[in-house]
């Protein structure tokens, strides 16, 4: 009786934990897009130019994460550099850096100083020139112009092996419908440490060429 009550009271908690993080995320900001395109969980969408703040770092993809997100946050929180802060906004993104050919122009290379660009989306009421200069830790700002992505989203947890699958399946997606991609993918996070595993949101989304895909 008492490991029921137990077991009762620790599903009450995910419970509350999980109801007060829908409360707060009603309170983030998050990017607005146009949905072109919808099929199950599959996603066609078109997003408007936005402006990031972002940091290149090596290593494992959650190493690279972790260590991305620490210093995007000294960035926003201004621990490291003069200025107000800056409110948080979800998704925190992710996106291997791809490898160009030798043969490539340097103007073409994608990104620096890492194997991972991890990028913070600043609040839609800034422009590039609004916001305060990084100070060390190689974070930067970029614009990133208007683009059309697809997004398979998913919940629960994020492992190297289901963000691998969810890559596959999405990429699988476009192949079946004539989709053409033309980034690496990107992996979203919109949740938190605290919020229970299997109420945390995940996507993953794959720049692709304009126009609309043709109805089955």
């Amino acid at each position: 009786m008492k490991l029921a009550l137990i077991v009762l009271g620790g599903l009450a908690l995910l419970v509350v934990a999980g109801a007060a993080f829908v409360v707060y995320a009603q309170d983030v900001e998050m990017p607005e897009y146009r949905l072109v395109e919808q099929d199950g969980p599959y996603e066609v969408r078109d997003y408007p130019a936005m402006v990031v703040a972002e940091v290149g770092r090596p290593g494992a993809r959650r190493d690279a994460l972790r260590a991305g997100f620490g210093s995007l946050a000294r960035y926003i929180f201004a621990s490291e550099r003069p200025g107000p802060k800056i409110a948080m906004t979800a998704p925190v993104t992710q996106q291997r850096r791809e490898r160009i050919p030798m043969t490539a122009p340097v103007i073409q290379s994608q990104g620096t100083g890492g194997d991972w660009t991890v990028r913070f989306i600043m609040p839609s009421k800034y422009s590039l020139a609004d916001l305060p200069e990084p100070v060390g830790d190689g974070v930067r700002l970029e614009e990133v112009p208007a683009q059309r992505r697809a997004a398979l989203r998913f919940t629960g947890k994020a492992s190297d092996e289901v963000m691998a699958e969810k890559e596959a399946a999405l990429r699988e997606w476009l192949v079946k419908h004539d989709l053409q991609a033309t980034g690496p993918a990107v992996y979203a996070y919109y949740d938190g440490p605290m919020t229970p595993w299997f109420l945390r949101r995940y996507e993953v989304l794959i720049d692709i060429a304009g126009g609309h895909r043709q109805a089955d």
